[in-house]
């Protein structure tokens, strides 16, 4: 707009103050702000001013899989749930490991997304753990991080190899720590549930072999390590040991985790079949540990949207994820009223601590920076429905009854990526 627009904030707020948002970034702040000419006003009072949350782990379906989502469609989920800026994970059809396929992303989301998609790319060609990708032409078309997806690497050779070219170039590798062999066929956690329901189990030392095996091998090589999603909390007590060493690793966790256990699939729910499966409440202490003590660094949404038919079949058959994007923030809003999560340690997992994983600086609310702001009725509720989630995917975490939390306006450089009616 010619003249900006201002976002006015009183009352609730530890200190309330008017932003002013020109050419895409915050222009000024309190007095200044309050006394500039602007097109429009942006009502905040009460509410709490954020900057955008950004997503490490988000599955876009595009290219491929239409009939679960595309680009325009989770974006804009995404926008209503307070991001501006999603990681597309390489998951896709064609899988993203060319730079054909990352410029396809990247262009595509130039035109339909209104928050920005960072690609990551494969680490390994088809994602297939077998010969590494042109990491360095992925990350000159565009790619942020490499990545294998939900796919494991089963050659710790290849492994190793794939730190050391990432080492040499700087690239983060982002992996899901998940021991092939040891998880085999299993789709739930090997403990009480899915001995009751006669299920096959993936036992927590499949999470922690890998992380072991992982942590070592970027110790020797150095590289920037990410561990995706983790799932216990032995997990978090050895990337606690690896940083005390000096291991250059970050980590994170899916909402998911953090709210519900194993008990959620007592009643054969596919919603809840998910990779890393949900497991113990121990395991969900620990990780929310690891997120207050700042050794779990982003909380992601993981994303996953499917077709109904995906969802409707014996579990076992089912295919793995939640529909996420739109209610992490709900969901933890939900801790922090239970008190197991701070308002600050929720927000800083969401917004700070993606951010630096990623090495982003423009991610605070101050003069200069870009205007990627979310507002939030944290006195609102919602109640998820069918008709009320913007994604492709239905199969949202919890149905039928409200929860913590409304973004009301999303803004991505200053322009409106969401707001409520």
């Amino acid at each position: 707009m010619a003249n900006g627009h201002r976002l006015t904030t009183n009352g609730r707020e530890q200190n309330p103050c008017s932003l002013l948002i020109r050419n895409g970034r915050i222009e000024a702040l309190g007095e200044q702000a309050d006394q500039a000419e602007v097109d429009q006003t942006i009502d905040a009072t009460g509410c709490m001013v954020t900057p955008g949350f950004t997503d490490l782990c988000c599955n876009l379906r595009e290219p491929g899989a239409g009939q679960k989502g595309n680009i325009a469609s989770e974006t804009r989920a995404a926008a209503k749930g307070g991001y501006t800026t999603v990681c597309a994970a390489p998951d896709s059809s064609p899988v993203n490991d060319s730079g054909a396929v990352t410029h396809l992303i990247r262009e595509v989301a130039a035109n339909r997304s209104p928050i920005n998609v960072l690609p990551l790319g494969a680490a390994t060609r088809g994602l297939e753990g077998e010969l590494l990708s042109d990491m360095v032409g992925l990350s000159a078309a565009g790619c942020v991080a490499l990545s294998n997806g939900m796919s494991t690497v089963r050659n710790a050779r290849i492994l190793r190899r794939a730190m050391a070219y990432a080492q040499t170039f700087g690239f983060t590798l982002m992996l899901q720590p998940r021991n092939h062999a040891l998880a085999a066929d299993g789709f739930a956690h090997d403990g009480m549930v899915t001995t009751r329901l006669g299920l096959l189990g993936i036992p927590e030392v499949a999470e922690t072999a890998a992380v072991s095996e992982m942590l070592l091998l970027a110790e020797e090589t150095g590289v920037r390590l990410h561990l995706s999603q983790l799932s216990t909390a032995r997990s978090v007590a050895m990337v606690a040991d690896a940083r005390a060493r000096g291991v250059l690793v970050t980590a994170d966790v899916a909402m998911h985790h953090l709210v519900f256990t194993e008990q959620a699939l007592g009643g054969f729910d596919s919603r809840f079949h998910v990779l890393p499966p949900l497991r113990t409440e121990a395991d969900r202490q620990g990780l929310l540990a690891g997120v207050r003590d700042g050794v779990i660094d982003a909380i992601v949404s993981q994303h996953q949207p499917h077709d109904s038919a995906a969802k409707r079949a014996p579990l076992a058959a089912t295919e793995p994820g939640l529909s996420s994007i739109e209610s992490v923030l709900s969901l933890g809003l939900g801790l922090v009223q239970k008190g197991e999560l701070s308002e600050a340690h929720l927000i800083a997992a969401l917004t700070k601590g993606p951010a630096t994983v990623l090495g982003l600086t423009d991610n605070t609310l101050s003069v200069g920076e870009v205007a990627d702001i979310c507002v939030i009725d944290t006195r609102a509720t919602w109640t998820p429905t069918a008709t009320n989630i913007l994604s492709a995917g239905k199969h949202v975490p919890v149905t039928s009854r409200p929860l913590p939390g409304v973004v009301r306006h999303t803004l991505c450089a200053g322009k409106t990526a969401w707001a409520l009616a």
